[in-house]
């Protein structure tokens, strides 16, 4: 049957029909598919922070941060954009940051409940103390994790050893990676370390002034042991912790053991309910501290709690402690 094509060929004719019906392009006119989106510049990032690994394929965009220093941390590096939440302030935000601050939602005037942080719809939170991430609370960070919400913990909170500023450095360095703007760290980190070495220039060989630090309590005393930035803060001030020996960043001891030790001032924590004038009227009043140095003589410094904490605030308390307790060398 000399009429008969090979079936090879009629369907090659069928198929060629159809793309021609269908207004199809022959197959090398067809673009190639777009390629997947990259990632970010410097990203990934994988960080480990406090015993949790988290890697970061891009910047959070919905960030909610927990605790003064870690706002203002945030703040200062330029972040409010990224941030859709802030909770727990123990103090006005610093001036220079106001603005930035009022544009950002207050989530909570403490912490909020988990069911609250997840309506919120963060994909980062970041919190300044232990507290943020209260198990008992159901804010773990296993569950937050569980919730496809990374979590980042100030590194005051899991350090070894006693805290020095160069953990300052790391924690604003840490944070500027994580939401991939690192050119923002260092600028920053130059700023407040001059303020640091500009006390220094000030004290000179001033000799360091024995200190107590009264953070509350009325049976015992509430102060700052060895292993904060407080402790850093106070030696950079040029004073001395009368109990830097005690091996944690907080603790109870006795007002006989303050006695004991004599400070020849003592700084008050601001914060709270309790006022400062309150504070300085019980330590004066209390029979134990009759004979205390700093007691006899009305020898009382004031920090806001805000600023003895891991943040960008530690540098200007450096300044507000050594401008109080050696106020000869800043005339």
């Amino acid at each position: 049957m000399t009429g008969r094509r090979p079936t090879s060929l009629l369907l090659a004719l069928l198929v060629s029909g159809v793309l021609a019906a269908c207004g199809g392009a022959p197959a090398e006119n067809v673009p190639a598919p777009a390629p997947a989106a990259s990632a970010p510049a410097g990203f990934p990032v994988t960080l480990d922070n406090c015993g949790v690994t988290s890697t970061y394929e891009q910047p959070p965009r919905r960030a909610i941060s927990m605790n003064q220093h870690a706002t203002e941390v945030m703040l200062a590096l330029g972040l409010e954009k990224s941030m859709i939440g802030t909770a727990y302030l123990d103090d006005k935000v610093l001036p220079e940051y106001q603005a930035a601050y009022d544009a950002i939602k207050v989530v909570s005037k403490e912490y909020p409940a988990y069911e609250a942080l997840l309506a919120e719809e963060p994909d980062f939170v970041y919190g300044g103390f232990d507290s943020t991430f209260d198990e008992k609370e159901g804010r773990s960070r296993d569950a937050l994790q569980k919730a496809g919400i990374k979590t980042y913990l100030n590194v005051e909170e899991c350090a070894e050893g006693a805290v020095s500023m160069s953990l300052m450095d790391t924690e604003i360095r840490n944070v500027a990676k994580i939401f991939g703007v690192p050119d923002r760290a260092e600028p920053l980190i130059t700023t407040l370390r001059a303020t640091l070495d500009g006390v220094k220039t000030k004290l000179g060989d001033a000799a360091p002034v024995k200190l107590f630090v009264y953070d509350s309590g009325d049976k015992t005393a509430f102060t700052a042991g060895g292993k904060g930035v407080g402790n850093e803060i106070i030696k950079l001030a040029g004073a001395q912790n009368v109990f830097a020996d005690v091996d944690k960043v907080w603790g109870d001891v006795s007002f006989e053991q303050v006695a004991e030790r004599a400070p020849d001032w003592i700084v008050i924590y601001d914060y709270g309910d309790q006022s400062v004038a309150d504070k300085e009227r019980f330590l004066l009043a209390n029979p134990a501290l009759k004979d205390v140095p700093a007691i006899k003589d009305k020898r009382f410094a004031v920090l806001p709690l805000s600023s003895v904490v891991l943040g960008v605030r530690a540098p200007g308390a450096v300044e507000a402690l050594a401008r109080q307790l050696h106020a000869d060398r800043f005339k």
